[in-house]
Order: C-alpha cells, then sequence, then structure tokens
C-alpha cells in the first residue's frame, strides 16, 4: 500500500511539473505566430499601399500624356493594366484588412479609384472622337487632380497602418512581461511541488531523495547541466529519469526564451525605424511650404525629393538589412533637407570608399548620429558647423568597415562626456530618462543586437568647444537573416 502511495505521489508531481514546464511555450508559441501574422499583413498592405500609389501619381499621369502626344497609340498605352494593378491591389487589402480606420479609407480610395477610371476611359473615348488637344488636356488635368487625391489617402492608410504597427508592438510588451510572471508563478509552483514530494518520500529512501535535494540546488543556481545517478529503487527509478529530463527542458526553455525576447526586440527595432521623427516631419513640411510661398521652385523639388527618398529607404519595406550605399545616400537625402534649412550654419562632406558600397549593413544607424551632431552640437556653437562623415575599411584584410561622424560643434564637456558613456553601457535599465542621447542609446543597441561581439558599439570623443567624433566598427560579412533584397 505504501509502495503504492508512493507511486502515486511522484507520478502526480512529475506530470504536474512536466505541465507547468509546458505553459509558457505554448502561450509563446500561440502568442509569437498572432503577432507575427498581424505585423506580416501590415507590411504587406504597407506595401502594396505604396507601390499603387506610386502607379496612380506617377504612371498612369504620364502614359496618358504619352498618348494625348502622339508619343503612344492608344492601343499600346498600358493605362488599363496599371488601372486593373490598383483595383487588385485594394481589393486584396480590403479582402485582409481588420482594422476599422484603415477599411475606411481603403473603401475611399476605392471610390476615388472609380472616378479616376470613368475619367480615364472618357479622355480615351474623347481621343477616339477626334477631340482638341486642348480639352484632353483639360481632362487629364482633372486626372492629375485625381490620382493626387488617391495618393494623399493612400499615405493616411499607410500611417494609419503604422499606427497599427506600434499597438502591435505594444501588445508584444505586455507579452514579455505576461510571460515573465507565468515563469514566476510556475517557478513558485515546482517549489511548492518539490518541497511536498520530500516531505513525503525523506522518511523511505533518505539517501535518493537527498540526491534529488543536491540536484535542484544545482538547477536554482543556474547549473542546467546537472544529473543525478538512477537509484535503483523501483518507486524512484521513474522520478530520478523525469527530473533528469526536466533539468534539460528548463534549459531548453530558458533559450528558447532568450531567443523568443531576442526576437521581440528586434520587432520592436524594427516598428521604431519604421517611425519617422516628429519634429523632423513638421520642420520639413515647415519648409517646403515656406519654399513654395517664396517661390523656391527648384529648392521645393530638391527638399521634396529627397524627403521622398529618405522615407522609401527608412521604410525599405520591412527589410532591416540594406547596402551601405543606400545608407549614404539615406543621411544625403537627410542631409540635403537639413542643408536648406540651415544653409548659413552647415557644411557637410562624405568619405567613402567606393569598393564598400555593396556591403550589406543593418540600416538606420548613421542618421540618428548626424542629427545628435547638429541639434546638440553645431546648433549650439557660434559661426559655421562642419560636419563629415567616413567609411573605410579598418585594416588591410578588409574584414571590418569603420563608420565616423564627426563634427566641430559645442562638444561635451569632461563631465557630461563621462555621463554620456555611462548611460549608453547601463541605459537599458532606465531607457526613458535617456534624453538627449536616446537616439545615441537606440543606435548602440541596434549595433550590439544584431552584430554582438563583432562590434564595440558606439565610441565617443569629444572636447569642449571643439567637436565630437562618433564611430562603431562592423564586420563586412555579417551573417544576414532576414531578406535583403534592394529596397
Amino acid at each position: 500500500m505504501k509502495n503504492k502511495s508512493l507511486r502515486r505521489t511522484l507520478l502526480i508531481t512529475y506530470i504536474s511539473l512536466l505541465f507547468i514546464t509546458l505553459i509558457p511555450s505554448i502561450y509563446s508559441v500561440v502568442v509569437s505566430q498572432i503577432h507575427t501574422k498581424r505585423y506580416s499583413q501590415i507590411i504587406s498592405n504597407v506595401s502594396t499601399a505604396n507601390r499603387i500609389s506610386l502607379i496612380a501619381k506617377d504612371d498612369i499621369p504620364s502614359e496618358l500624356w504619352n498618348i494625348i502626344c502622339g508619343k503612344k497609340e492608344i492601343a499600346d498605352g498600358s493605362q488599363n493594366k496599371m488601372l486593373d494593378d490598383i483595383s487588385s491591389g485594394l481589393s486584396l487589402m480590403l479582402l485582409t484588412i481588420n482594422n476599422e480606420e484603415s477599411r475606411g479609407k481603403l473603401e475611399v480610395a476605392n471610390r476615388a479609384y472609380t472616378t479616376l477610371r470613368r475619367n480615364v476611359d472618357m479622355l480615351i473615348s474623347q481621343i477616339k472622337g477626334g477631340s482638341l488637344v486642348t480639352q484632353n488636356e483639360a481632362t487629364l488635368d482633372e486626372i492629375r487632380t485625381i490620382t493626387s487625391l488617391f495618393s494623399d489617402i493612400m499615405q493616411d492608410f499607410i500611417v494609419t497602418e503604422i499606427e497599427a504597427a506600434n499597438q502591435t508592438n505594444q501588445s508584444l510588451r505586455n507579452t514579455s512581461i505576461i510571460l515573465t510572471t507565468i515563469q514566476i508563478i510556475i517557478t513558485i509552483l515546482a517549489i511548492i511541488i518539490s518541497i511536498n514530494s520530500f516531505i513525503t518520500v525523506s522518511g523511505a529512501i533518505q539517501k535518493p531523495i537527498s540526491d534529488m535535494e543536491k540536484l535542484s540546488t544545482k538547477v536554482s543556481n543556474g547549473d542546467l547541466t546537472a544529473r543525478i545517478d538512477i537509484p535503483h529503487v523501483n518507486e524512484l527509478n521513474t522520478l530520478a529519469e523525469n527530473l533528469n529530463t526536466m533539468a534539460g527542458q528548463i534549459d531548453l526553455l530558458i533559450k528558447k526564451n532568450m531567443e523568443e525576447q531576442k526576437n521581440f526586440q528586434k520587432a520592436e527595432m524594427k516598428a521604431l525605424q519604421a517611425q519617422i521623427t516628429p519634429h523632423f516631419l513638421y520642420n520639413t513640411f515647415d519648409t517646403i511650404v515656406w519654399l513654395a510661398e517664396e517661390e523656391h521652385t527648384e529648392e521645393v523639388v530638391r527638399i521634396t525629393k529627397a524627403f521622398s527618398d529618405f522615407l522609401r529607404i527608412s521604410l525599405s519595406r520591412g527589410h532591416e538589412w540594406i547596402t551601405i550605399s543606400q545608407e549614404l545616400e539615406h543621411i544625403k537625402n537627410y542631409l540635403t533637407i537639413q542643408k536648406i534649412r540651415y544653409a548659413d550654419i552647415l557644411n557637410y562632406s562624405i568619405d567613402a570608399d567606393e569598393s564598400l558600397m555593396d556591403v550589406k549593413m543593418i540600416k538606420l544607424v548613421l542618421q540618428p548620429l548626424i542629427e545628435n551632431a547638429i541639434y546638440h552640437g553645431i546648433k549650439n556653437k557660434r559661426g559655421r558647423g562642419e560636419l563629415k562623415v567616413s567609411v573605410h575599411y579598418t585594416n588591410n584584410s578588409r574584414t571590418f568597415v569603420s563608420f565616423t561622424v564627426e563634427d566641430n560643434g559645442a562638444g561635451f564637456t569632461e563631465e557630461r562626456l563621462g555621463q554620456v558613456r555611462n548611460e549608453l553601457r547601463t541605459g537599458a535599465q532606465d531607457s526613458e530618462k535617456l534624453s538627449s542621447v536616446y537616439g545615441l542609446y537606440n543606435v548602440n543597441k541596434k549595433l550590439k543586437l544584431y552584430y554582438g561581439d563583432q562590434t564595440d558599439g558606439l565610441i565617443i570623443e569629444s572636447e569642449a568647444g571643439k567637436g565630437s567624433k562618433i564611430s562603431f566598427t562592423i564586420p563586412v560579412n555579417a551573417e544576414i537573416t532576414q531578406e535583403t533584397d534592394n529596397v
């Protein structure tokens, strides 16, 4: 009777421990699948919306103008195919969208598309009927107005989807907190169950239980490789084997959880990099409006194109890796905008090794460093500021690349420089209080996350009144685990 009771107690203990150790794994897998699907759909919708917006705003008016001018015959024109592409894109997004606000914008866009198709058909009919060129041009101007409206609606839709991605990211954070809470509860339950089992069987089989106690102590101290010998006691053989298995499962679970946390951090960085700094966005639009009011047409075109290219690389269809050439193009667009805004105080130069242009790197790490140099260095000094960006191999074997952003701005005092370096090193536990170095902290965190021990992160050199130099080094052949198609 005693043996039977002992075996039953141990069996219940084993099943309970096994069940509760599986809870976080099941929860993590289910939640991860839900959020991954949601992110994938948002990225797909943003990509589709951007594509059909460009078709409507640029390609269709250009194609119709070629027909009006006689450069193309109506039969050779691809305007109908472009319209069909827009229609299929809208239909696909309407089928998959769950966000009511986004659905409302798509329905408005669909009505604008219907109007666009009707006007295109009317223009083609006019041309076939031999109407005057001036009449055709008037109809084309109306079409351009409609395509511009359609593009604006698509941009509103994209902003809404990005907001949805941000909400999903917040949900991921909440999931991480819940998972941590579950793990704490599981640990507490495991301890309670273990203590109860020890009390039940200790009087009958002290030595095997003593061995199991030593095992649990080692596991609680982090030694998940620890195992015990099988005691050759019928009632305890299965328990001993299962405890060894449990230690291995906990080890596997912890490693898996660490990997999931790393993936959550990457998802967080990906969502953050898709957001445009509000003050930069507003200032750029204010500058465009001011230039337009002053009738500086060429500068309006230049800053608008630079801003468009800046956004294109910032979003880059959700890809995390781009070429050094694209990263440099991104900061050139940013500096073009800032140069127009701060023409009297900003000069810049970019010195890069041409053989490095096709090397892949994690995107959007230079722009925050340049922004920091402008807003916290050059703007705080008198006179014209000079900013230099350098990209070169660090050694003859060409295995590492060094990036440097240097300015002759206000610089840091020795005390402040020490504080900044300390915040970059320890700020992960209190990132909300990083204030003026939050951009530097995010870049440093991103470098550590994606390159690990292959980079030392940001290295800051500065002297008050003389400027600052921020640099970092990355490997040429970094392991790329995401898609790396060109933007």
